[in-house]
């Protein structure tokens, strides 16, 4: 496009169309640029289908006004936003609405400002901003724009260039930043993806890059406000299909044709899948007609949606509404059986979105409600519900799912939801989680090497243990937590665990602590062999 002046709103709605595209090719790699060589990098999927909510709403703005379009795009973002790298990408894109207000069309200039309203916004969007992160990234790259931007009098194209090459220069310095980076041996995961929707839009102008479509992002499944209605939602449908020479573009274009909600991120080797359809053997016979299919998991949402309704209609009385985020069957009823009023799905490498949130709470039978996301990456995507709702939403941090379990015990009817939620809050220290997984990759991480399958563990979030059987590992793992002073220790086994391993893990337990009571649980979570409790 050589110099370009201005860009009007279809321009803009075209030049993040493009960067989408782009991102959806890196999101797999970005995933794997996890700190921890655990099976739950996500943050490239996440900020995937965050564009994609973005651009969806985008798509049904009138051509126009640059200014509309901007607004448009913040709106899909914030409702799309997925993780924390999500909810930040909506902020930034929130902080490009801001800087463009009343504009039909942007110069250089115009982007430059704009860029500079979105730092301050992500900046603003976290209680404890870090860098070397995606902040850092965005930060750097308004601070290139503004200077090419007086320099080059507003040139479009030469501010773009100058974003990309500062972005790509930002990302590289990340992990000088952030030791935990350094020592890991990655760049920011965060930072990366919004390097490469940049990257996505200077290819797009230089003609690189076509617009091309969008594939839909949550259409029909579950677009249904709250619980009015006989909305149908089907089947969520998960599976990882591993072959040679697979073509995700082919293949998301076959599975939009059978279900919604198509995501598909990848390799030509390994490509995961995620979709809601009404015939999910459609999909896993076409998709086993490509390859080996791997973690497939069906679950019925009409059911999930059911169990919401059920439990609202069992608790009229209830003046506080809990929403528990799990994934899992056996860690879903477990928050059920304790009285959550709503359990959301995901968890791990699937964050539920601000939309899903706001869907929950809207339908949950009180203007009180309690949400405990149970995950770190959670914790943004349910804040944000609070300024959308009318309702009173007070966010418990629960970044585990013993302390979200820990919480709602304490949960009290008698007294208003700020004694609740403060309640909550404290229960929170008065367990210890611990979790057990293999690792994915190998790398020397905080003073521990770690080879590729073997069994690691956290404590609070923090690698302590990497190698050796699985049930060495998790008895190792409750001398960490302080077991001797305890009295309830209870294991939670993963999807992939035999219960008859988990029980007789449970017996040597019993065994070395024969004062302590111990629980065992089918939790039926991914990704995850045990999740271990002690309070």
């Amino acid at each position: 496009m050589g110099d370009m002046t201005s860009c009007d709103g279809p321009e803009l709605r075209g030049m993040f169309s493009a960067a989408t595209r782009w991102l959806e090719r890196s999101a797999q790699s970005i995933n794997t640029l996890n700190v921890f060589p655990v099976p739950d990098g996500d943050t490239g999927t996440n900020m995937l289908l965050t564009m994609r909510a973005a651009m969806e709403e985008a798509s049904s703005c009138p051509d126009g006004s640059a200014a509309a379009m901007a607004t448009a795009m913040a709106k899909g973002s914030l409702m799309g936003a997925r993780g924390n790298s999500g909810v930040i990408l909506s902020q930034i894109l929130r902080g490009l609405a801001s800087g463009l207000d009343g504009k039909d069309s942007f110069s250089g200039h115009d982007l430059a400002a704009a860029l500079v309203e979105s730092t301050s916004y992500a900046y603003k969007g976290m209680s404890k901003p870090v860098e070397g992160t995606i902040l850092t990234v965005i930060r750097e790259a308004a601070a290139a724009a503004q200077k090419k931007s007086s320099s080059r009098n507003g040139d479009l194209m030469a501010v773009i260039e100058a974003i990309v090459d500062e972005a790509r220069a930002s990302v590289a310095r990340t992990p000088t930043l952030l030791p935990v980076l350094r020592q890991a041996g990655v760049v920011d995961a965060g930072g990366q993806g919004l390097y490469v929707v940049f990257e996505g839009i200077l290819r797009y102008l230089r003609g690189d890059l076509e617009e091309g479509e969008i594939a839909p992002v949550e259409a029909a499944a579950g677009t249904s406000q709250g619980t009015g209605g006989d909305a149908t939602y089907g089947y969520c449908t998960e599976f990882l299909l591993q072959g040679k020479d697979l073509d995700q573009g082919a293949i998301r274009e076959k599975l939009t044709t059978i279900g919604e909600s198509v995501l598909a991120v990848g390799d030509e080797s390994m490509i995961r899948v995620h979709l809601h359809t009404f015939d999910p053997g459609a999909a896993l016979s076409y998709a086993a007609s490509l390859g080996t299919l791997q973690q497939v998991k069906v679950e019925n949402m009409d059911e999930q949606h059911r169990d919401y309704v059920v439990a609202q209609a069992e608790s009229p009385s209830a003046t506080i509404s809990t929403i528990a985020v799990a994934s899992g069957e056996g860690l879903t009823e477990a928050f059920y059986s304790i009285g959550a009023t709503i359990v959301v799905p995901g968890g791990e490498t699937m964050n539920p979105s601000v939309q899903e949130f706001l869907r929950a709470v809207e339908s949950a039978p009180s203007c009180n409600v309690i949400i405990l996301p149970n995950n770190p990456n959670i914790l943004l995507a349910a804040g944000q519900v609070v300024a959308l709702t009318q309702k009173n939403v007070e966010v418990v941090p629960a970044t585990t799912i013993p302390q979200g379990i820990a919480a709602l015990l304490v949960l009290d009817h008698e007294v208003d939801l700020e004694a609740n939620a403060d309640a909550m809050r404290e229960a929170l220290s008065t367990v210890c989680s611990g979790e057990v997984t293999t690792a994915v990759r190998s790398m020397d991480l905080a003073g521990l090497s770690i080879e590729k399958g073997q069994t690691i563990a956290f404590l609070d979030g923090r690698l302590v243990i990497a190698g050796g059987d699985m049930p060495q590992v998790v008895l190792k793992l409750l001398s960490m937590m302080g077991v001797e002073q305890g009295g309830l220790i209870t294991i939670y086994y993963g999807a992939d665990t035999a219960s008859s391993e988990a029980e007789q893990l449970a017996e040597s337990i019993q065994e070395k602590y024969p004062a302590q009571e111990v629980e065992v649980v089918a939790g039926g979570q991914p990704h995850y062999n045990y999740i271990v409790s002690v309070e």
